[in-house]
């Protein structure tokens, strides 16, 4: 009988890493659905992107009350975490606070007490938020594209967090309490810990109950729920706009380090121009010309571009600083990041059902629809790359737009008519104006 815990806390554990792995291939082979894309050079100046970025969160900054409020979750959550160690040992290995064998009782109550501090902070930030989502009402928050489960997902986040850090102030206090107290197996008192730093103000509340079976309840239902519920929450995070806690890192590692103004030719297009021109000349080894231009679908964007996607943390940024989206056109860079996501995902559970990748494409919408990313939104960009500036993660929204009007350009020649008549003139006469190339600098003649 004694085993049966172990038994239930490791076949927990491997239920749920079976999950987790699952649902992370499922993940990366969605990835995969994007076109190949070699983002390798500059790996020290990758690297300290990442760091400053990902790691010190340096843009989050911008905003300075948010930005310190997420650190405190951010740093906290991580942090607090380190007890899970702990915790994770006592069940494979049936103990009950395993380190306090190999650490003076000082330093345990102070790392505990630290643990305590950050899981405090955790539980300020989260009920901040909480109040800026639901109460005040943040206008990034209140965006069409986060009615439903978007707004939800963003609440449960904060609220399982909060509750996960008070199994951990529970714990402490009816640990501490049972410490002090005299019964038959009693292992608690074997682990004699001072009362600590933030849990000690919870014990009045649990110190009279007398009967000390219904404390070890508490104590191990806390227990308990502190890990199952990080093993829950570690494969909850996989579906959810949470999943940035780990693809910020690789995110910002592959971040496009170009100036932001820059805009990439299609190469093909480039190639066919240079041919044209007699710029250079068919060897006969270039690369046949591609099937379709620019991206209507997940696959026909850069795997990046789909990892932008799940990287997505929905917090607005984006939108709030995107000027069409405030003069009220219909564009949302948020949208467009959660569209693409759930395209993919879409692609995937189709793969996932036995389908081809041809076959999964033709089925339900493409991207570029009304059900996803409509025409109105694309031609609403200004390409003013705000949207890219503001990310914390460095998101690209603009990357995927441009590519989408590139399909709209140049496969459904649908763009708006004065587009149409640039565009023209730019072929005829070399300029965005209806003056043919010898009149162009007739305007001279009249300069004194």
């Amino acid at each position: 009988m004694e085993f049966i815990p172990q038994i239930i806390f490791i076949l927990a554990f491997g239920v749920a890493a079976f999950l987790i792995r699952k649902r992370v291939l499922r993940i990366a082979g969605n990835i995969q659905l994007g076109k190949s894309l070699t983002r390798t050079d500059k790996p020290s100046q990758r690297l300290k992107t990442m760091i400053l970025i990902a790691l010190g969160q340096g843009k989050m900054f911008h905003k300075p009350i948010a930005g310190f409020m997420h650190l405190f979750i951010y740093v906290g959550f991580i942090l607090v975490n380190i007890e899970v160690l702990e915790i994770v040992l006592d069940g494979i290995l049936g103990t009950h606070r395993i380190f306090t064998n190999f650490l003076p009782a000082s330093l345990y109550g102070f790392l505990i007490g630290f643990f305590e501090l950050l899981a405090v902070l955790v539980i300020v930030a989260c009920v901040v938020f909480l109040i800026r989502r639901n109460i005040i009402k943040v206008e990034r928050f209140t965006k069409p594209e986060l009615k439903g489960w978007a707004s939800l997902d963003a609440n449960l986040i904060l609220i399982i967090e909060v509750v996960l850090m008070f199994f951990i102030l529970t714990m402490n206090a009816t640990d501490s309490i049972l410490q002090t107290r005299t019964f038959e197996h009693n292992h608690y008192a074997h682990h004699q810990t001072a009362p600590f730093l933030f849990s000690q103000f919870l014990m009045p509340i649990f110190s009279g109950i007398e009967n000390n079976t219904i404390l070890v309840i508490i104590e191990r239902i806390c227990w308990w729920g502190h890990i199952l519920g990080i093993m829950a929450f570690a494969l909850y995070v996989t579906y959810s706009k949470h999943l940035h806690i780990f693809l910020a890192f690789p995110n910002t590692y592959f971040s496009n380090l170009e100036p932001k103004g820059k805009f990439e030719n299609m190469a093909s297009v480039t190639n066919e121009v240079k041919l044209a021109l007699e710029l250079i000349q068919d060897d006969g080894t270039a690369p046949p010309p591609p099937t379709s231009f620019g991206a209507n679908d997940v696959n026909n964007l850069t795997w990046k571009n789909i990892m932008d996607s799940y990287s997505c943390t929905e917090c607005g940024r984006c939108t709030a600083a995107c000027p069409a989206n405030i003069t009220g056109k219909k564009l949302s860079p948020r949208k467009v990041m959660m569209d693409t996501r759930d395209r993919a995902e879409e692609v995937g559970s189709f793969i996932e059902k036995g389908k081809t990748i041809e076959e999964a494409l033709t089925m339900g919408n493409t991207l570029f629809s009304d059900t996803y990313i409509s025409k109105e939104e694309l031609m609403a960009c200004t390409t003013c790359n705000a949207c890219a500036e503001a990310c914390p993660i460095n998101i690209d929204p603009l990357n995927i737009i441009m590519q989408m009007r590139q399909y709209v350009a140049l496969e459904e020649s649908s763009v708006p008519q004065h587009w149409a008549r640039i565009l023209q003139n730019i072929q005829n006469n070399g300029s965005p104006w209806q003056i043919s190339p010898a009149e162009r600098f007739n305007w001279a003649e009249d300069v004194k």
